[in-house]
């Protein structure tokens, strides 16, 4: 009984806690991983909704090649253009970047516009475009004076014709109604008025412009310093003045010229009143322009026209979708 008493007891108590705080980075790699998973499976239904022509479209813009994002070819905008030194290797393009795009001009496509289109056919393209503009302008001329009050009774004093050099517009004095005081420089109200007519037709047109003073055959006193000569050109000058004022762009004057007496309107009576005029001539493009800037021109036609279409496609045309059968057992996404 002695060693009993004397043995301790010992009570256990086990006391129950939580397991512990482990952490949340599980958490935060699984949003990743379904993240990811919506983004993948977003990629395919989009490559499966999509046509290849709009998938091309759609790489394009996207690629430093667009001429909406950069003004090179290069893939990279680096030193090299996109081009790889070595000649091994998958990737391997020496002569043009690794990314193009639908209506990008490539220095050999460039090549072969220039040689499909002959000076000939470049030239008969201008004149037929130069022949409908000069036409709607003869229209608006004509409407104009028929219309407006003002300018019904000028409407002798107005001749409009196309000649081999373009549309000619000419200002004509009348018996008993003059556009120019006999012997003056200064036009009167009537010649002003179809002055600022004819430059408000003309005035958004991009042919170049001659501006030509023409007299009768009367001559001025013997030994005279001032002649027909110095007078039709002060009267060419003057209504150079008279348009520029009305908002013409002086860059479209190409000549103000004094013809004096040399052509005649009325070759049967060369002191006819009608002798004495202004002829404004629109000049045809295919006569003041050289054929480098006509080539060059046609080309920034044709690539701003390709970069209208790739816009237009891409961001008015609408994905077609095709239905597909759908079989038991397969999932779609969607």
């Amino acid at each position: 009984m002695a060693d009993d008493e004397k043995t301790p007891i010992i009570i256990k108590k086990i006391k129950k806690t939580g397991g512990g705080h482990h952490g949340g980075a599980w958490k935060v790699a699984y949003a990743d991983f379904v993240t990811a998973m919506m983004a993948f499976f977003l990629l395919l239904w989009l490559l499966n909704v999509t046509t290849d022509e709009q998938k091309a479209l759609i790489s394009s813009y996207f690629s430093p090649a667009d001429p909406r994002v950069a003004t090179s070819l290069s893939g990279s905008g680096g030193v090299l253009g996109g081009t790889t030194i070595s000649k091994d290797g998958a990737m391997t393009d020496t002569k043009m970047p690794l990314v193009t795009h639908p209506g990008s001009l490539t220095s050999e496509n460039k090549s072969e516009t220039l040689k499909d289109a002959s000076e000939e056919e470049l030239k008969k393209e201008l004149d037929e475009r130069d022949e409908e503009r000069f036409k709607n302008a003869e229209d608006a001329l004509r409407q104009a004076i028929e219309t407006q009050a003002e300018l019904k009774e000028l409407a002798q004093n107005l001749i409009v014709d196309q000649t081999p050099e373009g549309l000619r517009i000419q200002i004509v004095d009348q018996d008993g109604k003059p556009m120019f005081p006999l012997g003056k420089t200064e036009p009167l109200p009537e010649a002003k008025l179809l002055l600022k007519l004819v430059s408000k037709v003309i005035m958004d047109m991009p042919n170049m412009i001659s501006i030509r003073g023409h007299t009768d055959s009367r001559p001025y006193g013997q030994g005279a310093k001032y002649t027909n000569w110095e007078l039709s050109s002060d009267r060419a000058n003057a209504s150079r003045r008279v348009m520029l004022n009305s908002g013409l762009d002086i860059k479209r004057i190409e000549s103000v010229v004094g013809k004096a007496d040399r052509e005649h309107l009325i070759k049967d009576n060369p002191n006819s009143p009608r002798n004495r005029r202004i002829s404004i001539v629109l000049l045809k493009e295919s006569l003041t322009k050289n054929m480098a800037e006509i080539k060059k021109e046609k080309n920034n036609t044709q690539q701003e026209k390709t970069n209208q279409n790739i816009k237009k496609n891409l961001y008015d045309e609408k994905p077609i979708i095709k239905k597909k059968e759908r079989e038991d057992g397969i999932i779609y996404f969607p």
